[in-house]
């Protein structure tokens, strides 16, 4: 066995119905004192926040809420909400939305305890110092953010930056199945094969795959195909609500020790330039990039094939394909429109994703097979 690290986030809370006993979880780890609550305008004009405030007041806890966030938070946003939770105080930040307030919610962390620039912690282990209590709740069974070191941030007109560091790792996790309940069908497959993507990749890694990250990797497959399709014909099945959201994890567990590769690379300029969301633009280059991937990672795609598909027959080739059909089949069932044109991409820009795309040298190396620009070109025109 070749030597591996593992980390991940020391204390996870999986309760549906936890945002209105979220005071008191909080009270049993941290003084109640000062907490800024960083999310976005839609949830808390939704009332979804709504139990998790009451229970947060009536435990002692002083609370600001900063609903700035918007999707692919600006470097401007960071520094916006920054300021609000300085000047308020706060001791313990709390994220509450999808992947991009939890985003946020790190940094602001992270920038309330040192002056250290936001401009010098892009890249790998760049970040100095420690940061505030972090908690995290999820709204959406996606980017695992509430379990990754990672944080994405938009750094210009169409480019998007990752800070990637051990400080961003929250204290808690708190999974509550209530709170995605409301998510519209077409979101929940978007986010739920965004995190489908993290499983695969993680287990497909060329540099860090290693035996913990496999174990999280194969177990949130398993939860995200099972419950992909019954979660979006019944948005209100908490069972399979809940399993979304595990699963979710438990792949943001697996990817942030094993990290994304290829099907990232290539999602990352559809929303730089499109500003499209992350899960669908996951979604609409993965079937490709399994396809391209298929013969250098065949062992892989066949150990998950018979995972997933007991009884699976074949040589490794065949119970490799019999997985990229089967996730390919997933996908068509949740009836996304899956061609880029279906969503405004221009066919005349597919040269100016595919050199974006070669911008993102931390996710291609971990590729189990070399990407070069006209690689990635012809990916794009299959998708398109």
């Amino acid at each position: 066995m070749q030597p591996f690290q593992f980390q991940t986030v020391p204390q996870t809370v999986v309760q549906t119905g936890a945002a209105a006993q979220l005071g008191s979880l909080l009270a049993q780890r941290f003084a109640p004192g000062r907490i800024c609550v960083v999310t976005d305008a839609f949830l808390q004009k939704s009332g979804l926040l709504d139990p998790a405030l009451a229970s947060l007041a009536a435990h002692g806890w002083q609370v600001q809420v900063v609903s700035d966030v918007q999707a692919d938070p600006p470097d401007h946003v960071v520094a916006a909400v920054t300021a609000q939770a300085r000047a308020f105080g706060t001791q313990v930040v709390l994220g509450l939305g999808g992947g991009s307030s939890m985003d946020v919610a790190k940094l602001v962390a992270i920038l309330l305890a040192t002056d250290q620039p936001l401009a010098e912690m892009y890249g790998i282990d760049k970040v100095r110092g420690e940061r505030l209590p972090l908690v995290q709740m999820p709204t959406t069974a996606g980017t695992g953010s509430e379990a990754t070191p990672i944080a994405i941030v938009t750094t210009g007109e169409t480019t998007k930056s990752g800070i990637v560091a051990r400080q961003l790792y929250a204290d808690m996790a708190i999974l509550d199945a209530a709170l995605t309940t409301g998510l519209p069908p077409a979101v929940t497959a978007a986010t739920g094969i965004d995190a489908m993507v993290h499983a695969i990749e993680a287990f497909t890694g060329k540099r860090l795959k290693n035996p913990l990250s496999d174990h999280l990797a194969v177990l949130a497959l398993r939860l995200l195909s099972q419950n992909l399709q019954k979660v979006c014909d019944d948005g209100h099945d908490l069972a399979a609500r809940e399993a979304m959201l595990l699963g979710a994890m438990l792949a943001g567990q697996a990817f942030a020790n094993s990290p994304v590769a290829a099907v990232h690379a290539l999602a990352y300029p559809l929303g730089g330039r499109y500003h499209l969301p992350h899960g669908l633009t996951n979604a609409l280059v993965l079937p490709h990039v399994l396809r391209f991937n298929a013969q250098a990672g065949a062992a892989h795609y066949a150990a998950l094939g018979d995972a997933l598909l007991p009884g699976l027959q074949g040589d490794e080739q065949a119970r490799a394909e019999a997985f990229v059909a089967h996730v390919e089949t997933l996908i068509a069932d949740t009836r996304l429109p899956m061609r880029l044109r279906d969503h405004g991409v221009a066919e005349d820009m597919l040269p100016t994703l595919a050199a974006d795309a070669m911008l993102q040298t931390r996710l291609l190396v971990n590729n189990p097979r070399e990407v070069t620009e006209a690689d990635a070109l012809a990916l794009y025109r299959q998708a398109f």
